[in-house]
């Protein structure tokens, strides 16, 4: 099969790979419909030495279960399903707490013992725990636009819905989002499903944030550092912002989502951090009681209420994707990503 390997820093290519076999007997195989490109792909994209094995990309599919090890007994061959970007048995204490991307059996695709998703089969360790199977749809016969809504509940849209969840987005709440990318714009959508009565935008890419006005932005600020926090404040009468959803990863984010926050707040960070060291004091959140959360988003907890949303038409968050091209031209999908060319890109095997 094809599969897509990064060799270092900007170097993506797709080479042939050993199709995936049943190694444990809770394993299933799945055959690829659609994957996709995620931001925190970029991360290694930029800094992955070449000096460094070569590693099998990727953490979000749609697809169909092929084959199944002898213990699985929640999907069968045929079953069109969804496969969140950790793998997870389900059960385990921080499972059933609702933090899966916790859990003590689970782990994380693109690593040397679990290969990434962007192929055309992949293999899927503790599959009662981490296919979610989508009741109704033929994935040969169904419309582009629902399989891309239905690949963002593999990661994406429910990463932002973590954010809002987390961050405890109510009725009457005033919202601020940090990030204009895919994950940005899936808060503001989350937020809005929630009841946010007021969601600043902060992000300067008109073309990505007229969809965030289109999914319920009231608001957005193009300024970045001390004076977006300033046009944040001034727009919330000097109050600050209830909840701040911080999309990014960068300290820069961050200090923005302190200086933003009001007093009691909280700051709930999905954005892969990229630094180690932040600041908690007086000046950042111990002087104003602010809360800090969020983390990696536990998308098994929340699919399937988000599937039917989905079906139903009550949200629509593939619309994140506005570039879609094949397996072969992954590299060129990751070029775009990088260059802010494409907001996200969905790959077809």
């Amino acid at each position: 099969m094809k599969a897509t390997y990064m060799y270092g820093a900007g170097d993506v290519r797709v080479d042939s790979a050993p199709d995936p076999i049943i190694e444990q007997p809770t394993d299933a195989i799945v055959r690829v419909v659609r994957a996709c490109i995620c931001g925190s792909d970029l991360h290694p994209y930029h800094s992955r030495s070449a000096s460094d094995p070569a590693v099998r990309m990727g953490h979000e599919l749609i697809g169909v279960v092929e084959e199944t090890g002898s213990a699985v007994t929640s999907v069968a061959r045929g079953d069109f399903v969804i496969a969140p970007f950790a793998f997870q048995d389900n059960t385990c204490v921080f499972c059933r707490e609702g933090f899966q991307t916790s859990c003590l059996h689970g782990g994380f695709y693109a690593t040397p013992q679990v290969p990434g998703l962007q192929a055309q089969f992949a293999r899927i360790p503790l599959a009662d725990g981490s296919l979610v199977t989508v009741p109704g749809v033929d994935p040969a016969t169904a419309d582009e636009s629902l399989l891309a809504s239905l690949l963002t509940l593999s990661d994406v849209y429910l990463t932002g819905y973590h954010a809002a969840h987390m961050g405890e987005v109510a009725p009457g709440k005033t919202v601020t989002v940090i990030g204009d990318g895919a994950v940005g714009l899936s808060a503001v959508l989350a937020a809005k499903s929630l009841g946010a009565e007021r969601i600043i935008l902060m992000g300067r890419h008109k073309d990505r944030t007229e969809l965030g006005v289109e999914w319920g932005a009231t608001d957005v600020v193009a300024e970045r550092g001390s004076e977006g926090i300033d046009r944040v404040l001034d727009l919330t009468d000097g109050e600050g912002s209830h909840i701040v959803l911080e999309a990014v990863g960068l300290m820069p984010a961050y200090e923005q989502a302190y200086g933003i926050v009001r007093p009691g707040g909280i700051i709930s960070r999905v954005g892969v951090p990229q630094y180690e060291q932040a600041p908690i004091g007086f000046g950042s959140l111990f002087g104003k009681n602010a809360r800090l959360a969020g983390g990696p988003a536990p998308v098994r907890a929340y699919l399937e209420g988000a599937i039917p949303q989905v079906l139903d038409g009550a949200i629509d968050p593939g619309r994140v994707f506005d570039s879609t091209i094949a397996l072969d031209d992954i590299a060129s999908g990751y070029a775009a990503m990088d260059r802010r060319e494409a907001l996200k890109v969905m790959v077809t095997p």
